[in-house]
């Protein structure tokens, strides 16, 4: 067996979406997704190949991962070496082809379109879509402008009603001069926020970048938070609020952030990355310097329990109604516009239920300083399995 470079000889695997697929041959398989699309292909492994791969975590060599899994070195080195051909693992390729992925980014100028595309590739059709949907909702006759919203960023089958009953709120308002949209960045690799300065791709057109509040905004924060600019592509959430705005409100520039969630540190606390609260003093401070009308959107959902997210028992009944309760203590902070209480909630039970978004809806109120806050929705889904419960909600702020 040939000396392997360092980062095959002590292989570190990115973050990876594993999942089950059926190879050539009609077998039990797993398509190891890379979130980020470094390649035009997806590597297919079989089921036990999966023991190998959670020993890759950059502390153990090649022959204590052979040794695990009861294999020899010169295999377990092969397989290393085809995960390094498809950017899988941190090292110089990963980098090549990073690089290679921010290029391509900039000459096309947006974000391609991905979870929007289940509105199909007609955009007219998609907007007909989304009205009719709209119009099956009631009008939560809200007494208020609403400056905010937070949805979901699940598939549309399952939270259309959520995006729609909030939308009878916004469809009549005027258009403002941007949208500010904030979501959790998942599967990136970024720590601190990630922005952009990139437009983003629907089947209902392109959204620009809103380069007014961009250039202040930049000059104010460093550009450093783009580095990982890549990792928007990762993260579906700011592009499905996109087809709703452009629907009702037409071609409104966008500014995007991906934002950390509230137990996730940074790497390190230094001038190459920010954190939230010091990135939503920069944008508002921004945001007045622009002036006009600046809309804030927040993408992101909350609960998430069952066997999928290491729980040992099904989602039954019950489970269900301890979730929500949990859920609406919490909603009850953000409806009381009570930040200190809904942050100390959190982190002084441990976040139980795993809620995804806390740190874009703690954004979105430090941003807004919200003084109503209106819950329009909450629902939760179910996977037939019972494997799994993700709870969602619509709220407007103002």
């Amino acid at each position: 067996m040939n000396t392997p470079p360092d980062h095959i000889q002590s292989p570190h695997i990115r973050r990876i979406q594993p999942l089950p697929v059926q190879n050539d041959q009609q077998q039990q398989a797993v398509a190891l997704r890379d979130p980020l699309m470094l390649s035009d292909q997806t590597m297919v492994v079989p089921p036990q190949i999966m023991l190998a791969l959670q020993q890759c975590n950059g502390q153990r060599t090649i022959e204590d991962i052979a040794k695990t899994v009861s294999q020899e070195p010169a295999v377990v080195q092969q397989l290393i070496e085809k995960l390094d051909e498809f950017g899988l693992v941190w090292g110089p390729n990963f980098e090549t082809l990073e690089k290679q992925k921010r290029s391509q980014l900039h000459e096309r100028g947006a974000y391609p379109a991905r979870a929007s595309e289940a509105l199909g590739a007609d955009g007219v059709d998609g907007k007909s879509m989304l009205i009719d949907w709209t119009e099956q909702e009631e009008d939560p006759e809200i007494d208020f402008t609403p400056r905010g919203l937070f949805a979901p960023h699940m598939d549309y089958r399952q939270t259309w009603p959520i995006f729609a009953g909030c939308w009878q709120a916004l469809r009549t308002m005027e258009p403002p001069d941007r949208v500010v949209i904030l979501s959790t960045n998942h599967y990136g690799i970024g720590d601190g926020v990630v922005g952009t300065k990139l437009g983003f791709d629907t089947p209902l057109g392109r959204c620009p970048a809103d380069a007014t509040l961009l250039e202040p905004l930049m000059e104010s924060v460093g550009y450093h938070v783009l580095v990982d600019e890549i990792d928007h592509i990762a993260n579906t959430g700011i592009e499905m609020q996109l087809p709703w705005i452009q629907t009702f409100w037409g071609d409104v520039p966008v500014v995007a952030a991906l934002i950390p969630n509230l137990e996730q540190p940074m790497l390190e606390d230094d001038a190459e990355r920010m954190d939230r609260t010091d990135f939503v003093s920069h944008l508002r401070n921004a945001i007045d310097q622009v002036g006009g009308r600046t809309f804030v959107v927040g993408s992101g959902d909350l609960s998430h329990v069952g066997p999928q997210f290491g729980e040992p028992r099904p989602v039954d009944e019950q489970r269900c109604v301890d979730v929500e309760q949990h859920d609406r203590e919490l909603l009850g902070h953000v409806v009381g516009a009570d930040l200190e209480a809904f942050t100390s909630a959190l982190q002084w039970n441990k976040n139980p239920t795993r809620w995804s978004s806390a740190g874009t809806l703690a954004a979105m109120m430090e941003l807004l300083d919200p003084g109503t806050v209106e819950l329009i929705d909450y629902r939760q889904q179910v996977d037939e399995q019972n494997t799994s419960l993700i709870s969602y909600c619509g709220l407007l702020m103002a």
